[in-house]
């Protein structure tokens, strides 16, 4: 049976996210491994000193991340999340995990490097009048931040991608770049840079130049991805 040691006592607000990540921080630092069988729901209740249904809440979360497997009847067993994790895995792991959160991150960004040109070379040649458009529009928008209109830069250009894959993957890339985008559009010369790509950018699927698409995208990715490791890097650095 597997056994956990937790932190007490726990706050008497969203109970069942905590719970949830006591179980998910368990689970993949490898104190709860795969294949063991988690306490009884009564019992985790009794040690975490919450009532059964709160429990039964976190432990609900942990099944739609596919990382638990409730047998009925029989108990709650920990899965491999190696075998069984999704990409809304990877965000709650940032979320509780920041021995790991800047390697994840670094990870992202080296994956978004790579599918960010083709995402872009696909917009070029499918994108409609109205992609153009909106993307104009948005480039143009004096109301917006550098950051926010990146964020829509990029979405538009996933939609006229004509990928619905492409569109997913970035809804997904978006939630850390609103959390985690002062790492980069903090500093003036980046928003600078961003700004030029936007242009470039826009210019790139104006002409439906699917190379030209590719390498602007390319190269503002690789940038952005170097620009945020070095800034995570620099945070762990100890003052002197």
């Amino acid at each position: 049976m597997a056994t956990l040691t937790f932190a007490r006592p726990l706050t008497r607000s969203k109970l069942s996210e905590e719970i949830e990540n006591i179980l998910l921080k368990g689970i993949i630092t490898g104190e709860l491994r795969a294949g063991e069988k988690l306490p009884a729901e009564r019992d985790l209740a009794h040690e975490l000193d919450v009532n059964r249904s709160t429990v039964r809440a976190g432990l609900s979360k942990l099944e739609s991340l596919d990382l638990i497997e409730i047998r009925h009847g029989d108990g709650v067993y920990v899965k491999d999340f190696r075998e069984s994790g999704n990409l809304e895995l990877i965000r709650a792991m940032v979320r509780i995990d920041e021995q790991q959160r800047d390697s994840i991150i670094a990870t992202l960004l080296e994956f978004r490097t790579i599918i960010g040109p083709q995402m872009a070379s696909l917009a070029a040649v499918n994108r409609t009048d109205e992609h153009l458009a909106n993307l104009e529009e948005v480039i143009k928008d004096k109301e917006l931040s550098v950051l926010e209109k990146d964020i829509k830069v990029h979405h538009i250009i996933a939609l006229a991608s004509a990928n619905t894959l492409y569109l997913f993957l970035l809804n997904f890339f978006n939630k850390f770049m609103t959390e985690f985008g002062h790492l980069y559009f903090d500093c003036p010369k980046n928003r600078e840079r961003s700004v030029r790509f936007h242009e470039d950018i826009y210019q790139a699927l104006r002409k439906q130049d699917a190379g030209k698409a590719a390498k602007i995208m390319g190269d503002v990715m690789k940038y952005s991805e170097d620009v945020v490791i070095a800034n995570l890097q620099n945070v762990k650095k100890p003052r002197r």
